[in-house]
């Protein structure tokens, strides 16, 4: 796998890919990575208020900790995504200008949107140690948990940068399925709240790869129990196979990079 290799052997290169992104996201900004943190609450604020107020169908305590908990997962995911999409062609006189490993583009854009992953965790565990008791024994099981969401999103993000700088639609493409993607997702509700449809939800859940990282994650950051077994092993095969798919990708795509931008 020398395509994630060259992350360790051109850190230098790398780490300045990084902050040129930290910088470009935050630049003139005041609060600077807090910003991260206001799309996830401003959705778990609008949530929280349309489904256990207005519609009264989320009957879950402590619901705005629920949707935070699985928020972490799909924000990381979808920002990483779409940012991802564009790394390549926002990069083209650098790619064109310089030789190095491309792959870094996208992946140093999957960093950037790491922070706000790591900060909105650094904000969601105290919560959980002072408002849900039952998580201080499994909270520190976000950590391995979050390696393998990261692996996945890499994986995933530097398949969608090479797909698009070959065929430009994938950007819109994934940007449009975000969205049905987002509500096809246990995010607002868990799967256990849908009775009478319990196949449907079975066939949901693991057709969509983000599903079950979302429930690994947040069984032990909000219901204080151990991920299932079978989530787990999921989440740990469809990052191997999404670090798998996108080095493949990336492979094929890389000597027509440069000519297609």
């Amino acid at each position: 796998m020398t395509v994630y290799a060259d992350l360790l052997r051109y850190r230098d290169l790398f780490g300045s890919l990084f902050r040129r992104d930290l910088q470009a996201k935050y630049k003139g900004s005041l609060l600077g990575v807090a910003w991260s943190l206001a799309n996830p609450l401003v959705l778990m604020g609008v949530y929280a208020l349309v489904f256990s107020l207005l519609w009264e169908v989320a009957d879950i305590d402590n619901y705005p900790l629920f949707l935070l908990a699985g928020l972490v997962t799909w924000v990381f995911f979808s920002t990483s995504l779409q940012a991802a999409s564009r790394s390549m062609l926002e990069s083209a006189n650098l790619i064109r200008k310089t030789r190095f490993p491309r792959q870094l583009v996208p992946l140093s854009v999957v960093a950037t949107n790491l922070v706000g992953f790591v900060a909105m965790l650094a904000v969601l565990v105290p919560l959980d140690f002072v408002l849900l008791p039952e998580t201080r024994d499994t909270v520190w099981l976000a950590l391995p948990l979050g390696v393998l969401v990261i692996g996945l999103v890499a994986g995933l993000a530097l398949a969608v940068a090479c797909l698009n700088v070959l065929y430009r639609d994938v950007e819109h493409l994934v940007s449009a399925l975000l969205l049905p993607w987002f509500f096809l997702t246990p995010i607002l509700y868990s799967s256990e709240s849908l009775p009478g449809y319990e196949n449907v939800v079975e066939v949901l859940h693991w057709a969509n790869p983000i599903a079950p990282a979302v429930t690994a994650l947040r069984d032990p950051l909000f219901f204080g129990v151990l991920p299932s077994l079978g989530d787990t092993l999921y989440l740990a095969a469809s990052s191997v196979v999404a670090l798998v798919l996108g080095a493949w990708v990336f492979s094929r795509a890389d000597d027509r990079i440069a000519v297609e931008l």
